[in-house]
């Protein structure tokens, strides 16, 4: 399986020259991991949570309306003790704004009526509240998942607007290998049945408890050595608690549906959403 090259900076760029008293010894910034809220336990063993640990930025990864994705090495001096997280950080309220992310939103409660009614009006206040929210739902969605055993990415932290979670690729001679999207890979090169099998289970499993991506396209599924990983949560839908859940899960079906369908692999969208949708009716999440 071939993976979308991503490569180091230059390797000054890795340590830092501040001379600042409280600037970590190597790297760009002490680890955030004391100022954050942790990821579902038990966490994974290459989590590093030590208070000494330094990170660095290797560069950004994806560009996109709502977020940027940059590869964050975090490590402790003077060990072996290294890992590469993912780190998506959400534009503010006057650089962004979710795309419909009115329909997304509904289902979904603050408890004050303030702030749902500044939330309505878009406001400015109203509009962090939003991004606020659209952090919180990621990271919270994808800690739930990955204690159901979903093929996701581990939520490591988030601090604010930046999530730090697992990153999905492979280290490379040149540095981090980020796994292809689904929508980049060649029917020579993976078994597309296969995979097909693991998106049918991805969507009934979330389904099952109550749910549904509400942007699942094969731009937000990676494929890694095999296995497909399913990204970009801010959205998760409540199929029964919003208006238009059965058409954000009905949605989703088509869209990968017809990329398999594509790729000469027989599926039949309307089965598998009359299956999701009755598992999702009848759930009890």
């Amino acid at each position: 399986m071939a993976h979308q090259p991503f490569h180091l900076p230059e390797r000054q760029a890795l340590f830092s020259t501040d001379s600042r008293p409280d600037a970590p010894p190597e790297g760009e910034r002490w680890s955030t991991w004391d100022v954050a809220t942790h990821g579902p336990t038990p966490r994974p063993d290459w989590v590093i949570t030590d208070l000494g640990a330094v990170e660095a930025d290797l560069g950004i990864l994806k560009s996109g309306k709502e977020a940027d994705v940059h590869v964050v090495r975090r490590w402790v001096p003077g060990t072996e003790r290294t890992t590469l997280l993912a780190a998506k950080r959400y534009r503010s309220a006057d650089h962004r704004m979710f795309h419909r992310d009115a329909g997304y939103l509904e289902g979904r409660r603050v408890r004050r009526s303030r702030e749902m009614r500044a939330m309505a009006r878009r406001t400015n206040f109203g509009k962090e509240l939003i991004t606020g929210q659209w952090a919180f739902a990621e990271f919270d969605a994808l800690a739930k998942l990955w204690q159901m055993g979903l093929p996701v990415p581990y939520p490591v932290q988030l601090d604010e607007s930046e999530m730090l979670m697992e990153f999905i690729g492979a280290i490379g001679p040149e540095g981090p290998i980020a796994a292809p999207r689904l929508h980049q890979v060649r029917r020579e090169e993976a078994d597309l049945p296969a995979l097909w099998v693991q998106f049918e289970d991805l969507v009934l499993r979330l389904a099952e408890a109550g749910w549904a991506h509400g942007d699942l396209s094969p731009y937000n599924l990676l494929v890694d050595d095999g296995r497909l990983v399913a990204i970009d949560w801010p959205q998760i839908v409540d199929v029964i608690g919003n208006p238009q859940g059965f058409e954000f899960l009905d949605r989703d079906v088509a869209n990968v549906c017809s990329w398999f369908a594509r790729k000469g692999v027989v599926v039949d969208p309307e089965d598998l959403f009359g299956r999701a949708a009755s598992l999702a009716a009848s759930s009890e999440f």
